[in-house]
């Protein structure tokens, strides 16, 4: 059975902080891009995600890393972890333990600031919250919003990397749709515009023959006094 690594982006966090392993190493091990392994190392990719160490999860061991960090050619090997190949048997509604439901509103902060993409229903799918507790961080109306401190759901335990990856990836899809509908209303719009001016720029006043004084109302030509 394949083996998964459960928290990718965090385990690649705290691997940034605490080996001396290549962004290469890094990131094949972590499933991500060397680029994205770069951005975590100058805080601007994963900013506020809390790191997790694969060893502690049984992921990883030291002497694995140590042998890695030896060798820059070397390639992680991933534990067996049964935790990760389970992640995708959870079914049913969201539960959150009574010990992480206080963590609720620093993950939803760390969402609606780095996935403002994700509506309010993944969020309460993603953490299992109320849709008025999301609109009011959202909105910094929260009566706490001047303590939270945003935080990965993964890393809290809320939800799983790929539970995450999918809500952004539905929400992503469902942006890029309404920016392509929006674009086509607007071209549409356009080319209706530019008819009206068109046909606009070919109509002729009716009395603008009078105006210039060459006929009179009753249509008769009117001679001009010379100057």
């Amino acid at each position: 059975m394949e083996h998964r690594l459960i928290m990718p982006t965090a385990t690649a966090v705290w691997l940034v902080d605490n080996t001396s392993l290549t962004f290469r190493q890094i990131a094949k091990f972590c499933g991500l891009h060397e680029l994205e392994i770069q951005g975590i190392a100058d805080d601007e990719v994963a900013v506020g995600t809390k790191g997790i160490n694969p060893i502690d999860n049984e992921q990883l061991t030291k002497e694995e890393i140590e042998r890695a960090q030896e060798d820059p050619n070397y390639e992680l090997q991933l534990s067996e972890n049964p935790v990760a190949e389970g992640e995708q048997r959870r079914r049913g509604p969201r539960y959150t333990p009574l010990s992480r439901r206080k963590d609720r509103p620093d993950a939803i902060s760390w969402l609606v600031k780095n996935h403002p993409e994700l509506t309010a229903a993944q969020i309460s799918r993603l953490v299992g919250t109320t849709k008025s507790t999301i609109d009011a961080i959202r909105e910094r109306s929260y009566w706490n919003i001047a303590n939270l401190q945003p935080t990965d759901p993964v890393a809290l335990g809320l939800c799983t990397q790929i539970e995450l990856d999918e809500a952004v990836r539905i929400a992503g899809n469902r942006v890029a749709k309404e920016k392509e509908k929006e674009a086509e209303a607007n071209e549409q719009g356009k080319k209706l515009l530019s008819t009206e001016e068109s046909l606009k720029g070919e109509e002729k006043p009716i009395n603008s023959l009078y105006e210039l004084g060459e006929f009179s109302l009753s249509g008769s030509k009117v001679e001009q006094n010379p100057q």
